[in-house]
């Protein structure tokens, strides 16, 4: 398991990541800052990477529920 520290900068990381993501519209820029943060230490690189995929993956499954949630209400109706 990786230190704490960082694990928290790790997530500090993906966050902004992700708004820059957002932002900019580059869906593949955590693969960029990964392979950067690599260069200088694995152990961040894979925290960074598990935060990035914790998080889309949480978003994913939102989406799921809310359309889930959708078409029963739709159905109800």
């Amino acid at each position: 398991m990786a230190d704490p520290t960082v694990v928290e900068l790790a997530n500090q990381m993906a966050e902004e990541c992700l708004a820059v993501q957002r932002e900019t519209g580059q869906e593949r820029l955590f693969m960029e800052v990964a392979a950067v943060l690599g260069a200088s230490s694995q152990t961040m690189e894979e925290a960074f990477v598990t935060a990035i995929r914790t998080r889309l993956a949480a978003g994913q499954g939102r989406d799921f529920m809310a359309k889930a949630l959708a078409a029963h209400r739709a159905k109800e109706s």
